[in-house]
């Protein structure tokens, strides 16, 4: 779509009567994702493992915009089409994809085989180009859509603890730009988003304000804190938006910094 530069408003970056699928959801990231489409003007299609308690459903709908939810196994046969389908037999048709779910296993070099390997790459991985697929089956044929890949500072640095961690988060980033040259052509535009530091379940064991570790990553981070999750939600509507129509194959990371040192 062209348009003059005085056709530009703050109405680009509305996400009112689009329809975005959030894997993940309902907790922790991917619920700061699915509350900052929601706030922009999406109807939700959260999916995950983990039941829904309810207080996601009404954060959503407080924002006045639909929330439907699905739970399951990502990684099950078939079940990234069925997600894709049950959006579009809910909402009609899927705008926004949000590939947020993911698991993190942390051991030694030597204590970290396949048993820790496999069930990590299948879920954030493998999860997240299945779901891709099956959506892209439907954006293809509208000519538009937008693919959010939540990928990490580990994308780009090593995984000390987490071999399978810094490999898929570098795989999923490579995923978003072979995605963004096959998917451009049809108008879709597929992006990643790589938090920093962020206090999650993921990395609760990092402790509190008072661990060692913890301040040792707070004083590489130029903005002298972890980030919080509001601190990706403006990102998240920005990718998701008209606003960012010509932004294609990128990772913007959200780090307070944390890379420049």
């Amino acid at each position: 779509m062209s348009y003059e530069i005085n056709d530009f408003s703050m109405d680009f970056f509305s996400l009112k009567g689009k329809n975005a699928i959030v894997t993940g959801g309902n907790s922790g990231l991917g619920q700061a994702f699915a509350l900052a489409l929601a706030k922009a003007g999406a109807n939700i299609f959260a999916f995950a493992f983990v039941d829904d308690d309810g207080s996601t459903q009404k954060m959503i709908e407080d924002c006045g915009v639909k929330y439907y939810f699905m739970q399951g196994d990502l990684t099950e046969d078939g079940m990234c089409d069925k997600i894709a389908d049950k959006c579009v037999e809910v909402y009609g048709k899927i705008d926004i994809l949000v590939n947020c779910a993911g698991i993190c296993k942390i051991a030694d070099v030597l204590d970290f085989g396949r048993a820790e390997w496999d069930p990590m790459i299948a879920i954030n991985l493998t999860g997240a180009f299945d779901l891709s697929h099956a959506v892209a089956k439907y954006m293809i044929p509208q000519k538009s859509g937008k693919i959010i890949n939540i990928c990490s500072l580990f994308s780009f640095l090593g995984g000390l603890g987490s071999p399978a961690y810094a490999a898929m988060k570098a795989g999923l980033m490579g995923l978003t730009k072979a995605y963004a040259d096959e998917l451009g052509k049809y108008g879709i535009c597929v992006n990643g988003i790589a938090p920093g530091y962020f206090q999650t379940k993921m990395t609760a064991g990092t402790g509190s304000a008072n661990d060692e570790k913890y301040i040792k990553i707070k004083d590489h981070i130029p903005a002298d804190r972890w980030g919080e999750r509001q601190d990706l939600m403006g990102t998240t509507v920005y990718l998701a938006s008209q606003a960012s129509n010509y932004v294609n194959g990128t990772v913007v990371v959200v780090d307070g910094g944390y890379l420049v040192r």
